[in-house]
């Protein structure tokens, strides 16, 4: 019987839901399918996945991708669900430790994707506050809280922006201790 949970990640925060996946296999409950906040779940033996969460260059239709996929199978891996470029893998912890990233520019590489996607949403959010800042005396009073939202949603992604900019910094720093 499946479960269906409804529960909101930030794209910055795909470490902190792939925890939260773990810990719902360990429970019992491996994610079958997922689209927007909603994720379904369909009972399994209490930590019999590992999942794992990876935005892809593309989506999950190109052939870059399809290849990507394909080879992950081969490591024992499976996809059971994506949401635009981002896929969710699970591997049967049974075969041992799971992990996508192989060393530390391959993580950076991911966490630069992250940042890329981000960026262009934030810059976006912030040049639609100032037009409608500056188009305030044009648009009807129930208008006013529009631009306060886009300005929100900016400073979210940006303090999203600024956790993944430590986080390459702190990989280049151990990938320069490791040359």
């Amino acid at each position: 019987m499946r479960k269906v949970i409804k529960k909101f990640f930030w794209a910055w925060e795909y470490e902190k839901e792939e925890k939260w996946l773990n810990e719902m296999a360990a429970k019992g409950l491996a994610l079958v399918d997922y689209s927007f906040c909603r994720y379904s779940f369909e009972p399994c033996e209490p930590g019999e996945y590992s999942f794992k969460i990876q935005l892809l260059e593309h989506n999950p239709n190109h052939p870059e991708s399809e290849q990507y996929i394909r080879f992950m199978e081969e490591t024992g891996a499976e996809q059971v669900a994506s949401y635009l470029n981002w896929v969710y893998f699970r591997k049967k912890t049974s075969e041992g430790p799971f992990e996508i990233f192989s060393d530390i520019e391959s993580k950076m590489n991911h966490l630069i994707l992250v940042k890329k996607l981000l960026l262009p949403i934030g810059i976006l959010n912030i040049s639609v506050a100032f037009m409608n800042f500056v188009n305030l005396g044009f648009n009807a009073p129930h208008f006013l809280w529009a631009p306060f939202i886009n300005v929100a949603c900016a400073v979210l992604i940006f303090a999203g922006l600024s956790g993944i900019n430590k986080k390459i910094k702190a990989l280049k720093k151990e990938h320069n201790i490791f040359e």
